[in-house]
């Protein structure tokens, strides 16, 4: 459960002890009595609540800045293995408050996006994720395809997440406008090793589907430190089978009546989220993945305050999606293709319909920083990052099933070549020292994006040797973001505290090309000012405001990536203009003894939003990423942090979420205006209970509510509960966990308790049982 601030229960006066022994250790020029005058409002147990010194407990990753203007929410490692059942880093994100990540399946590598609470799973480019400082956002484009590389890290390996909600910090560019997630991992002071074991299992039925859907994982870690040396290996390994997550659909009034085709029986009624009777002929998008995780990390102390880190990642895919077909002919025999008949209606099913495909995928993460922690006068950091695809293809078949079963024609995409990396050097100026009234931040950054992406015929599409026969798409292009920020944390009264700064960036789109044809380049300046103020009223009750804009530049994908039919345009526009927002926050949080209470209301405007939507004002229609005019969100959040709650080992947090996201300007599409922004529900909620029975048992049960939400823009999509549809949902997660001894844990787990069938355009998991074996030395 996320980390608040210090209560006053037992366990909290116990923390607030080792905290005072903290302080004095670091700050070894305070006597002890100046140590116990510390308001308790600079010290809050491992993650530090909003506006407070970080400094005081320890350092922060190199992403994220010592002051923080705003919300900050953290979860340890311990936490989420006690109460989460994780078998992904991104389910570390299970329970934070307005954040969802649309993950359908363990082990889902290309739909898994975060949305937070005015961007829905549609905008993943409105927020950043990070490991350790490198960037594990892929920026490259804007979407569900888009998701972070959660993979890049194992949830065993987390030693603690923070959350930073909203655009207020100057240390970020606009991607921000969402939310900051920053994952930090394991760096060990001595010997360790740990392993673990993982199995899951569902039984799924949906539509035409009936089947059990099992995996496992292993992973193993261990690392050590000794003279100025440390060292962390972590390895992982994931085999997954995934539910269907996609069906081969024709609307009724698509057929022809007659006697045409092959007559069939299978097919399966229903309406779509449009409320029209469609048939689903097919299922499709049942995921194998094998997923293969490394990751090598060293540290080298330079000197007693400078410190040299690199961290080496791995991440292998093999990834089979299967079909099935639910027509069955005279015979038996299922049908993929052709023209069909199903009860005097004839269909035509495309070969493309129910079609298999085949990813293999490598990449491979670099990051290093040297870094000084004088905590004297001037600090500062290096710190640079590298993304890359060494290996990205998906195959898939242009000729039917079940021919394509053993091969024949089809299609490669091929993403090598693409990738991003990023350089940051920052500096920390404390002119009256780390308690004084000033610590300004400064740095500068350069962030680079490339895409290179080809679509290539082939004449066997399952022979890893088949040559392409022609390359019918190819797109290219690169971006870049230099950057300028400065911060300053000002102390300016007793209980008062100002973080003002701005950052200046300029950015450049360049070498683009669409099927061969080169695009000119662009480059574009902005200016992103930040403020937020923090008031102590009482010991109990602290009061912040926040305010900053972010402008978040369109994506490579967005400008140059695209296809051209006979009927439709549907290529990017490299003419885009990057969205502008204006986003502030206003919190009261009081500390009520056993832990805090926090409200928050937000509002934010975004102008020129970008989205993927067809222009009804010109003819033909153009379909494509478009400019919105405007976009309006305001929302409350209330979220409740509490420990020992009525007994000893009883904790307890929970959030509830409102906004109203509407759209407010669409010239290129009138009829979306006064709508709801798709994917943004206006009610969402959060609870997580975990009671610790005694040293060896603990069980948590958690449970996550969103209401309804639309996926299209005029909000024609009425019935959410349908393949397509966005819907609302109500889940409930069980945990249960035994210590055996002192190395041994033994865990077992329900997610979706209560068996729901709910969609996020594809459908998510049903219940899923799981089961853990830990060893800690």
């Amino acid at each position: 459960m996320p980390s608040r601030t210090v209560g006053n229960s037992p366990r909290a006066r116990q923390r607030r002890a080792l905290l005072h022994a903290a302080i004095a250790l670091a700050l070894p020029s305070m006597g002890a009595a100046q140590v116990a005058q510390v308001p308790e409002r600079q010290y809050a147990a491992a993650s530090v609540t909003t506006l407070e010194r970080v400094s005081v407990v320890g350092n922060r990753p190199a992403s994220m800045p010592l002051e923080i203007p705003t919300t900050l929410l953290s979860l340890s490692g311990r936490e989420i293995e006690q109460t989460i059942n994780a078998t992904d880093a991104e389910d570390a994100l299970k329970y934070f408050p307005s954040l969802l990540v649309r993950k359908r399946y363990i082990g889902d590598y290309d739909h898994a996006v975060l949305a937070t609470r005015a961007s829905g799973t549609g905008n993943s480019a409105r927020s950043l994720v990070y490991a350790d400082g490198v960037l594990l956002s892929n920026l490259l484009g804007n979407g569900a395809s888009f998701t972070p590389r959660w993979a890049l890290v194992t949830p065993e390996e987390i030693e603690r997440v923070d959350v930073l909600y909203g655009p207020f910090s100057a240390a970020y560019a606009g991607n921000s406008a969402g939310a900051i997630v920053d994952f930090v991992t394991r760096m060990p002071k001595a010997f360790e090793a740990h392993a673990k074991l993982t199995g899951f299992t569902q039984d799924y039925r949906l539509y035409g589907t009936n089947s059990r859907y099992s995996g496992g994982q292993g992973s193993a870690s261990m690392g050590s430190c000794g003279g100025d040396w440390s060292w962390w290996v972590n390895m992982n390994r994931l085999d997954s089978n995934s539910q269907p997550v996609g069906f081969a659909t024709k609307l009724v009034s698509a057929g022809t009546a007659g006697g045409a085709g092959t007559a069939v029986t299978g097919a399966v009624t229903g309406s779509n989220p449009r409320g029209q009777p469609w048939l689903l002929f097919g299922a499709t998008g049942q995921t194998h993945t094998v997923q293969g995780h490394a990751k090598l990390k060293l540290a080298y102390d330079i000197t007693t305050s400078v410190r040299a880190s690199y961290t080496l990642g791995y991440w292998g895919n093999k990834a089979d999606r299967n079909v099935e077909s639910f027509l069955r002919d005279a015979a038996g025999n299922p049908v993929y293709s052709g023209v069909v008949n199903v009860e005097g209606r004839s269909y035509t099913l495309a070969a493309t319909d129910t079609a298999p495909s085949r990813a293999r995928l490598e990449h491979l993460a670099h990051g290093l920083s040297v870094k000084s922690h004088t905590r004297g006068t001037w600090d500062w950091e290096v710190a640079a990052s590298l993304y890359d695809y060494g290996r990205d293809q998906v195959r898939a078949p242009t000729v039917a099933m079940p021919v394509a079963q053993s091969g024949g024609a089809g299609r490669i995409t091929d993403l090598h070549g693409t990738g991003w990396n990023t350089l940051a050097l920052k500096g920390i100026w404390r002119p009256d020292g780390a308690q004084g009234e000033h610590i300004v931040e400064a740095g500068l950054q350069r962030d680079a994006f490339r895409l290179r992406s080809q679509v290539a015929t082939t004449p066997d599409w399952i022979g890893a040797a088949a040559d392409p026969a022609s390359t019918p798409s190819t797109f290219r292009g690169n971006t870049t973001l230099h950057s300028v920020w400065a911060q300053d944390a000002w102390r300016f009264a007793p209980e008062w505290k100002a973080v003002l700064g701005g950052r200046i960036e300029r950015w450049q789109a360049f070498n683009g090309a669409i099927n061969g044809v080169a695009l000119g380049e662009r480059s574009e300046s902005h200016v992103s000012p930040k403020a937020a103020v923090w008031f102590q009223v009482s010991p109990e009750l602290t009061l912040k405001a926040s305010i900053g804009r972010a402008v978040r530049m369109p994506t490579v994908s967005e400008l140059y990536q695209g296809s051209v039919s006979a009927n439709v345009v549907v290529n990017n526009d490299p003419n885009l203009k990057p969205e502008k927002s204006w986003t502030s926050e206003l919190s009261a949080e009081r500390d009520i003894g056993v832990g805090t209470l926090r409200l928050t209301t937000f509002a934010e405007r975004t102008v020129d939003a970008l989205y993927s939507q067809t222009n009804v004002t010109v003819t033909p229609n153009v379909t494509n990423i478009q400019n919105i005019g405007a976009i309006r969100t305001l929302g409350a959040e209330v979220a409740l942090q509490a420990n020992d709650v009525a007994v000893k080992g009883l904790d307890l947090s929970g959030s509830v979420t409102y906004a109203d996201s509407v759209i407010t300007r669409n010239d290129n599409n009138p009829g979306s205006v006064g709508k709801r922004q798709p994917r943004v529900p206006q009610w969402r909620a959060t609870a997580l209970v975990s009671y610790a029975m005694d040293d060896r048992w603990s069980g948590s049960f958690g449970a996550r509510y969103s209401g309804r939400q639309y996926g299209q823009l005029d909000n024609s999509d009425s019935n959410d509960f349908a393949y397509t549809g966005f819907s609302r949902y109500f889940v409930t997660d069980v945990r249960l966990r035994y210590r055996a001894n002192k190395q041994w844990v033994v865990s077992a787990g329900i997610d979706s308790l209560g068996n729901a069938t709910y969609w996020a355009f594809h459908p998510y998991p049903q219940r899923i049982f799981m089961a853990e074996l830990r060893y800690d030395h």
